[in-house]
């Protein structure tokens, strides 16, 4: 149950401290040259999980973690994350794209991967906290944003096969620019499997990524960007891109995967942009969707755009699709419904547009 901003803003106040940096390293950085995930603001937030409850929560200079040889994490991989992002709106105020969700979706992970639950305070104060401090860090680039890293690992010394009693939780983040630069490439991936109904396929488990590690390198060196997984029963219904949701414009109606066998990460941006698509009057469908469906829809000229969703990529235009012997070229210089949701988004998350499903989480109010 969620509690109201005050409370958690004061518990956070209470329990987190804060050890500012002397020496900032903000001037190091070109904000208008940014690349994704290679710098990192000035502060990080850090809190141990005892076995019983959560303590030392601290705000400290951005440093490296001490962790054993032995640790736990390394072994069995109890390790999951989020990705969320910051904005500022025109006056320069800073605001958190919809954290509550990434909050809620973090804990679910954590139930999953037999993880401890994070505590209110700790994720949505703590972000309150850091972000506040760390605004400065925040880029009004065209496609800029900070990117938040809440993540949790065990934190056992023991090599032994059972879930850990003590868990590290941080967050730390990221000046960056676009994930995706350019319309990107895919491949159909039919032979390799990202995740069975009953599997962690729905968490973001850290494993979900290591595990496509190869069959995305050998997609690669193909020339794609990304695999956009099927199912590993008939290899042939869409589930999600490596770091994105996908979506098909056919006709005017758009769909996507549904999440009911649990196979699909829950995307906060996926949930945005179906609203948003909503708003802009086509049909949003959530339903299985075959590989056959689209090609069949590209061949009948019915299929206009297909594009990826997620925290880190937005939005992201796909312009081939390989499936075997199907080769699918999409113009995306023509993509009209994919331009208008990145334009509302952005205005939605910038304050230049009214947020009227609240979905910004204003910073230091």
């Amino acid at each position: 149950m969620m509690v109201a901003k005050s409370t958690v803003k004061e518990e956070a106040l209470q329990k987190i401290k804060v050890t500012k940096t002397t020496a900032s390293r903000l001037s190091e950085v070109d904000f208008d040259n940014l690349v994704f995930g290679k710098k990192y603001a000035d502060h990080m937030l850090v809190a141990d999980f005892d076995g019983k409850e959560w303590k030392n929560a601290q705000i400290l200079p951005f440093q490296n973690l001490s962790v054993s040889p032995s640790n736990a994490a390394w072994h069995y991989g109890q390790a999951i994350f989020e990705g969320i992002k910051a904005y500022k709106d025109p006056q320069g105020n800073p605001m958190i794209f919809r954290p509550y969700d990434n909050y809620k979706r973090f804990n679910i992970s954590a139930e999953r991967m037999g993880m401890p639950e994070v505590p209110e305070w700790l994720f949505i104060g703590g972000l309150d906290l850091l972000i506040d401090l760390d605004r400065n860090w925040i880029p009004t680039g065209d496609g800029c944003s900070l990117y938040l890293r809440p993540f949790m690992i065990a934190a056992d010394e023991f090599i032994g096969v059972r879930p850990s009693d003590t868990y590290k939780f941080a967050i730390i983040n990221s000046p960056s620019g676009p994930y995706f630069n350019k319309p990107i490439k895919l491949l159909v991936q039919d032979k390799y499997v990202r995740a069975f109904p009953g599997g962690v396929g729905y968490a973001k488990a850290a494993g979900n990524y290591g595990g496509a590690m190869y069959p995305t390198m050998q997609a690669r060196k193909q020339g794609y960007d990304q695999i956009l997984w099927v199912d590993g029963y008939e290899h042939k219904y869409l589930q999600e891109c490596g770091t994105m949701n996908v979506f098909a414009i056919i006709g005017n109606t758009a769909v996507t995967p549904d999440l009911t066998q649990g196979t699909i990460l829950e995307g906060v941006t996926r949930a945005s942009v179906m609203d948003v698509l909503s708003d802009m009057g086509l049909t949003v469908e959530e339903r299985p969707v075959s590989i056959d469906e689209i090609v069949t829809a590209y061949k009948k000229g019915s299929l206009r755009e297909v594009f990826g969703t997620g925290t880190a990529a937005s939005v992201a235009y796909v312009e081939q699709l390989d499936y075997k012997d199907e080769h699918l070229r999409l113009d995306t210089a023509k993509y009209e419904v994919g331009a208008e949701v990145i334009r509302r988004l952005d205005a939605i998350r910038t304050g230049r547009a009214a947020d009227t499903r609240h979905w910004n989480y204003r910073v230091g109010e």
